[in-house]
């Protein structure tokens, strides 16, 4: 058991739920001695706390009648007594209660708070309210977070003949303050509608990058330069400057290269064929630049198809949709959850993209439950605005039916006509449905791949949404495939297949990634074990217990109903159904039903639950035989739980005499280690180091891919496609620094070693000034303030950046000076340079310049550097060059 649910934080507050404290340590051992203590409904919480340890001891009791060894309850948790005791050790506790009780705790107190009445949506009753509050003599205050929204507020109440303020801020939900004459009424108590916080935007490196977080020995490595090699650990050196890490990559030959930190970003993992392992080039050697260039010129030979391609999307003019009008702004305010950024950017791109009049095919891709369907439904209502039909394609029946109540409820507001087609429906029922979808009486059509029948007509289709395009049939994508050049076509997957991501970098579709996690989402905790009755019961009991539901996915409709018997027998209190494919319509209609209206509390079923179903208040699944299903299969299964706030849990059993296949063994581990939120990209790339890319990307590409690796592969296409679209390829400088200190992470500052290998990769991709003070930003909130080892590393990152950005190839101190030599590329010539020296400052060439240093202390002259360096970035923006990255 967790020792802390639902554990938040708000400024100078913690919110604990007590009766989870373990007792060799809790988090009263944390707590300063004049802390405050305030008991929200203190009587409950006892009962609860009551009800808990009476379950603690009734397991007890279970695992000593079966002989299983465990600790004693009092070794590990406090008792209700002792709890009460820890309580009295600090200041209070304040009880708050709702109930006005006589109490003899000197400490207990009535603020005499009650809830505002229903008002949404009621003009009249508002007014009227307000009016009674007013006689009351009541001030009624009313609180929104949206500056635009006050305004508005104040024109509705100056016609109420009342004095009404108006603040801004944040109000999760009205109440009247009665000792105080107070009334708090939120915006949305009135208008019906929540504002969301937009929350600043996080760098982020390129999303479908594994980066260096799980390297270990044995790897293999990709060098731009050098080519494959084995990775051997992390070795300290000492050089002029002091000690440093450096990665021992071993290559052909037994030739070692140590790699030093700064030079992580010419590295990539190597993800090819699992079939054998790649030979080892030889460094210095002339056969991995030949690889390279071979591998270069077969991704040409695609550019004569791909600007054919772009040439027809270009011909074909689609429907160019209305910009967003009043309609479209109060759909999107009156979405209830808040937006992350990279959802808004989705949002963003999807609409442009349907204003232009070339038909757009877009993939959007997001981990399961980031929002992908919200996008999809703001396209949706565009779309209908202009009065043209959408279409939403689905892969299962049960993920249709799923989809219709969340497009119902989402669009309840609005006169938007919405049905679907599919197995649960009757055929007379699926007659009238497509009769009316062709008379144009149906805005939206939901149903699966019955939508690409013959008999299904439009009477005018703008939109084709399609939920998880890899499930479908070859035959179906061919049929999709047709219309992309004239339809506008939105694409959602949760993991990106390599096949999705290589026809996104070939310009073939654009690309939208949702990658940030909403609000309050908890990462769900995965658990390897071998199929145990005790583990099953207590998983259940413990999601039961807390309220919630349980998915038990059995793949084998043959023996599921002895599972089923199990499950009765190890908890006979559960409401149990089971779901497969093989069942009638109406009766697998009939459990899906009961299962979200939460009459079953188990519902055990095949992988039919897979895509797309949303229970908030299921939070365990058990899946049996893990290790029969494929690593996309496992992460789509375990996304069906933990889509709300609560801490979810996934149970992978596996049979206890088997012998796991060595793939198996790989997909279970990357489930159990890879279960951090946004890990599906993560566990996509994992997917293909287990299966080899082969067959994933076309036979006549696999070849070149398992000779140079797929990060490599997909770095030389992006390449290409920029120079096929006539984009501005600026070459990276690589500029030689040398300025007689040298930084690096101490491993007793970021003690994780592949923590520090990410910090270093990131800091040599950082671009610009800003990034780096991000970086620097969140290292310090991680870990503390820098050490000088580390100031000094940041120092060179900075002035790495100026320089690039400058053209500037080398930075070398000398003789108390600091040389600069320029590539001729640089901007810095004539006039601009000029002003940007002062007297003390000399040009030693065309292309070479000197600055004095003071050489006292490197922080003064680091300082001297980059004002210097900064100076002749802004001499350059005034004359008009203009390159954000200065900033």
């Amino acid at each position: 058991l967790e020792k802390i649910e639902n554990f938040g934080t708000f400024p100078g507050m913690q919110f604990l739920a007590p009766f989870f404290f373990n007792k060799r340590e809790t988090f009263f051992d944390y707590l300063l001695q004049d802390t405050l203590v305030v008991l929200d409904e203190a009587d409950l919480l006892e009962e609860t706390s009551h009800q808990f340890e009476d379950l603690i001891h009734r397991e007890y009791n279970n695992c000593l009648d079966k002989g299983i060894v465990t600790a004693k309850p009092d070794e590990l948790y406090l008792s209700c007594e002792e709890l009460d005791q820890k309580f009295m050790a600090f200041r209070g506790p304040i009880i708050l209660s709702s109930l006005k009780l006589t109490a003899e705790n000197n400490f207990k107190c009535n603020l005499r708070i009650k809830q505002t009445p229903q008002m949404v949506g009621n003009p009249d009753l508002f007014s009227d309210q307000i009016a009674r509050w007013k006689k009351d003599q009541q001030k009624v205050v009313i609180v929104t977070p949206a500056k635009g929204q006050i305004e508005r507020i104040h024109e509705l109440v100056n016609g109420l003949d009342f004095e009404v303020d108006v603040d801004y801020g944040r109000l999760s939900e009205g109440f009247q303050f009665d000792t105080e004459n107070l009334v708090f009424v939120a915006d949305y108590e009135i208008f019906g509608k929540a504002y969301k916080h937009r929350r600043k935007r996080k760098s982020v490196v390129q999303s479908f990058q594994r980066g260096l977080k799980d390297l270990k020995k044995g790897d293999y490595l990709v060098h731009v330069d050098y080519g494959i090699g084995v990775y051997l650990g992390i070795k300290e050196i000492s050089t002029g400057l002091g000690r440093g890490e450096f990665l021992q990559i071993q290559y052909a030959d037994d030739e070692t290269l140590y790699l030093p930190m700064e030079g992580l970003g010419f590295i990539q993992k190597y993800i090819g064929s699992s079939e054998s392992p790649p030979p080892l080039s030889k460094m210095g050697g002339i056969a991995w630049k030949k690889q390279k260039n071979k591998v270069k010129k077969a991704i040409e030979l695609m550019a004569g198809d791909l600007l054919k391609l772009y040439a027809s999307r270009q011909m074909v003019k689609g429907h160019s949709f209305s910009s967003n009008n009043l309609l479209m702004r109060e759909f999107a305010d009156s979405f209830e959850y808040e937006e992350t950024d990279d959802q808004l950017k989705a949002i963003e791109e999807v609409e442009n993209d349907l204003e232009r009049e070339k038909p757009a095919d877009r993939l959007i891709c997001g981990d399961v439950g980031y929002g992908k369907t919200e996008v999809a439904m703001r396209a949706a209502f565009k779309v209908i605005l202009d009065k043209k039909q959408v279409a939403v394609l689905v892969p299962t029946t049960i993920l249709a039916q799923q989809h219709l109540q969340t497009f119902q409820e989402r669009f309840r507001e609005y006169p938007v006509a919405i049905d679907m087609v599919n197995r649960f429906r009757t055929t007379k029922e699926q007659k009238a449905t497509l009769e009316k979808l062709k008379e144009g009486r149906l805005d939206i059509i939901i149903g699966t791949h019955r939508l690409l029948s013959k008999d299904v007509e439009f009477s005018s289709l703008g939109l084709i949404v399609i939920d998880e395009e890899q499930k479908f049939g070859v035959k179906h994508k061919e049929k999709l495939k047709k219309l992309r050049n004239s339809v506008d076509i939105l694409t959602l997957s949760a993991t990106p297949i390599p096949r999705t991501l290589h026809f996104s970098l070939m310009g073939v579709r654009d690309l939208s990634v949702i990658e940030t996690p909403p609000l309050s989402r908890l990462a769900v905790k995965t658990f390897i074990r071998k199929f145990d009755e005790n583990i099953i019961r207590e998983a259940i009991l413990k999601e039961l217990n807390r309220g919630g539901q349980v998915f038990f996915v059995h793949n084998k409709i043959q023996n599921i109903h002895s599972i089923a018997e199990l499950i009765i027998k190890l908890t006979p209190e559960v409401r149990i159904g089971i779901a497969h494919g093989q069942l009638p319509e109406h009766q697998l209609e009939k459990i899906m039903k009961s299962f979200l209206d939460k009459q079953l509390d188990v519902l055990l079923s095949t992988s039919i639950i897979e895509s797309g179903l949303d229970i908030p208040s299921a939070n365990t699944i058990i899946i049996n035989h893990a290790d029969q299903f494929g690593l996309a299969q496992l992460y789509q299964l375990r996304g069906r739980v933990g889509r709300y706030k609560h801490q979810a849990y996934a149970y992978l059993l596996i049979p206890e005499e088997i012998n796991l296949t060595d793939d198996a063994r790989k997909r279970l581990t990357a489930m159990e280690e890879l279960s951090e939120l946004g890990a599906g990209f993560q566990l996509a790339a994992r997917d293909m180091e287990i299966r080899g890319v082969g067959n994933m990307l076309g036979s006549d590409q696999s070849g070149h891919i398992a000779s140079v690796g797929f990060d490599l592969y997909c770095k030389l296409v992006e390449d290409m496609i920029k120079d096929i679209r006539g984009e501005k390829m600026e070459p990276r400088i690589e500029t030689e620094i040398d300025l007689l200190m040298k930084g690096h992470i101490p491993n007793n500052y970021v003690p994780d070693l592949n923590q520090r290998l990410e910090f270093y990769r990131r800091m040599h991709m950082i671009s610009n000034r800003k990034e780096c003070v991000d970086l620097s930003k969140e290292i310090i909130d991680r870990f503390g303030p820098f050490p000088e080892s580390v100031e000094k590393l940041m120092t060179l990152i900075e002035v790495r950046v100026l320089c690039q950005l400058l053209h500037i190839s080398k930075a070398k101190i000398s003789n108390r000076h600091l040389i600069l030599k320029m590539l001729p590329t640089t901007s810095l010539k004539g006039e601009i340079l000029s002003s940007a020296l002062n007297e003390k400052c000399k040009i030693i060439s065309e292309f070479e310049i000197g600055l004095p240093l003071e050489r006292k202390e490197w922080r003064s002259d680091s300082k001297l550097i980059l004002d210097f360096l900064q100076k002749v970035s802004n001499a350059l923006t005034s004359v008009g060059y203009e390159n954000e990255s200065f900033n």
